[in-house]
């Protein structure tokens, strides 16, 4: 973005969300000399990068042969779209003014005024609000086994997915690395998933399929220790589990609009079919949050370009579009944050200055001998929302100058420091000062938290 020369003021076309659907459109605008401003989102409706930022292997997009980690490849979209130019800012929309033009979108931050806006803001978990399900929430149920499947709790024990379509095949066999067993429980009597992930499913051992049930309650004490379920014919069991995991749909995130857009019955925003234009003349929509029937990876990126395309042709119509101009026609090579993996340091490369580091050897050294607060993220390779709050950690030590350093733990690798913390989700941080845990937080949370913290503990 450095090759580029102009300030738009009122922005072309800003972009709502960072899935597939906005990545693709951002590129797309970027490239047709735009210059899009793309809202990530924050907390608000799932974290930067979407639903595949909660997945594993994505083995059906194309151009990957033998698969790639749906966070790896967010991080790949991310990376072109910054490339061409896209300015990013990570925050949460609360509102748009649909009515007057230029639209005025605000964010936790700031308003923004854009000529044009494209809504991909994706759909979020549902929940099932079963007995002490908010109880048990992060201590044994989760809505995202990829992210939380590999915590010491989990390991060796029985444990449970709700859901019989692709996402809750594809956690019911992920998890089967780290449970003795897996109980997926479907309401229904048949598998909704890809036949492929159906094979993968009947041929694991390790699966047990309830049909026709349902959960009704979770038990337990500090952790959960059983759930209860009921079938069709009303017959009660309860199943001894340490986890449970929902895959059992989303709701499109369209609440910050307040109802000025056509929405379905269903939430989603209304557009025709194979179209991106909604009831507002210049807001377009795409992906997730517009698409009930789909709701795949790949045709969410495609309607990602089309919301570009229509938008690019919509300015163009209406003689408001700003085209900026480049330096360098070609931008420099982008630097993939998959590219530049982190190593685990160890007694050759451990550094005692570094302002970040990685693995077991120097989370001792440092927390023994440097006199520094000492901020570190527990994180697991699939987790998603790890991609995202690493970068932010990495940001906020840098703007502190050296006076609190970082430390990455991988809960696979490290799996004994993990149980001796007592991690039960990722991402988790931790901030130490003197060998004494000052604070911890669980999930993704704004940088100003982290900071405040950090320097509440600098001398």
């Amino acid at each position: 973005m450095d090759n580029l020369v102009e300030n738009l003021g009122t922005e072309n076309v800003v972009i709502i969300g960072s899935g597939p659907a906005g990545y693709t459109a951002a590129i797309y605008a970027a490239r047709a000399n735009l210059q899009p401003l793309l809202i990530t989102g924050f907390t608000s409706g799932g974290i930067p990068g979407g639903q595949l930022m909660t997945t594993t292997f994505v083995e059906n997009f194309p151009g990957f042969p033998d698969g790639v980690l749906g966070p790896d490849l967010m991080d790949l979209m991310k990376s072109q779209a910054v490339r061409w130019g896209t300015k990013l800012i990570e925050s949460d929309v609360t509102s748009i003014k649909c009515i007057d033009k230029p639209f005025e979108i605000t964010t936790l931050e700031e308003k923004i005024k854009s000529n044009s806006v494209i809504i991909a803001t994706g759909a979020s978990a549902n929940r099932l609000g079963i007995i002490n399900e908010e109880l048990f929430w992060s201590k044994g149920i989760s809505a995202c086994a990829i992210c939380d499947g590999a915590t010491p709790q989990f390991r060796e024990a029985d444990l449970a997915v709700i859901g019989g379509g692709d996402s809750a095949c594809e956690e019911a066999v992920y998890l089967t690395k780290y449970g003795s067993k897996v109980h997926l429980i479907v309401r229904s009597n048949k598998l909704r998933a890809s036949a492929a992930m159906i094979d993968r499913v009947n041929a694991n051992p390790k699966i047990q399929i309830h049909w026709n049930t349902s959960v009704t309650e979770a038990i337990g004490s500090e952790w959960l220790e059983n759930i209860k379920t009921i079938d069709l014919d009303s017959n009660q069991e309860v199943i001894k589990v340490k986890g449970l995991f929902y895959a059992i749909g989303h709701t499109p995130n369209t609440g910050f609009l307040n109802n000025q857009l056509e929405i379905d019955s269903r939430g989603y925003i209304k557009c025709e079919s194979g179209r991106p234009e909604t009831s507002i003349e210049g807001i377009f929509a795409a992906g997730d949050v517009a698409d009930a029937e789909w709701r795949q990876g790949v045709t969410a990126a495609g309607s990602g370009c089309m919301a570009a395309l229509a938008a690019e042709r919509w300015l163009s119509e209406k003689n408001l579009a700003k085209i900026i101009t480049r330096e360098q026609p070609e931008p420099k090579k982008s630097e993939s944050s998959t590219n530049n993996v982190d190593e685990d340091t160890n007694e050759e490369t451990f550094d005692f200055n570094s302002e970040w580091q990685k693995g077991s050897y120097a989370l001792r050294k440092l927390y023994h001998e440097s006199a520094k607060p000492i901020l570190v993220i527990f994180s697991s390779p699939s987790c998603g929302p790890c991609h995202v709050l690493k970068p932010q950690l990495k940001r906020v030590i840098s703007e502190l100058n050296g006076q609190v350093q970082g430390i990455e733990i991988d809960i696979d690798k490290d799996q004994e420091i993990a149980k001796q913390a007592g991690i039960n989700g990722t991402p988790t941080v931790q901030l130490f000062k003197d060998k004494l845990l000052k604070r911890q937080w669980k999930g993704v949370k704004q940088r100003s938290e982290f900071k405040e913290a950090i320097k509440s503990l600098i001398k």
